[in-house]
């Protein structure tokens, strides 16, 4: 369950949010770098999929062999802290608790696959590398139409 939610990042093709922003600090105060959180619980589950794989091994592998996704994958991390900021300042919140720290193992390491998933998904194509690698390697878990289903409070 997401904690901390400010706002719907990403809606999946079904229509329904698939990734929410979260604020930089939950309101017990404890600080959350997780800036992005994936929802979906079909995405949730292809993603685990992946990881029991061993994807995650294989993407660090290449971030130490490879220094230009090396370096593609720090300004995704840059770009994480920075919108992180950004929400920050929104939101008339400083946490320098996390200063320097995204989410995902980012910038050395692929620690979850799920927050670079959802990093893509919410910000975009060719913003996390491999985030979008992990994205393009997913069925498409929405086929089957939401997996989530809301009641009409009528």
């Amino acid at each position: 369950m997401p904690r901390g939610t400010r706002a719907v990042a990403h809606r999946c093709p079904c229509g329904r949010p698939d990734v929410v922003e979260t604020t930089p600090r939950l309101p017990d105060g404890t600080p959350f770098p997780t800036t992005y959180y994936l929802t979906c619980p079909r995405a949730c589950s292809a993603i685990g999929t992946l990881e029991a794989a061993g994807m995650m091994r294989e993407m660090t592998e290449r971030i130490a062999a490879d220094p230009r996704l090396a370096e593609r994958y720090e300004a995704a991390h840059e770009a994480y802290l920075a919108r992180r900021a950004e929400i920050g300042a929104e939101d008339g919140i400083e946490v320098p608790e996390i200063a320097g720290t995204s989410a995902g193992g980012m910038p050395t390491r692929v620690k979850c696959l799920h927050v670079l998933v959802a990093h893509s998904l919410a910000a975009g194509p060719g913003v996390n590398p491999l985030g979008d690698e992990a994205l393009a390697a997913l069925p498409e878990w929405w086929r089957a139409g939401p997996c989530v289903h809301v009641e009409d409070p009528a």
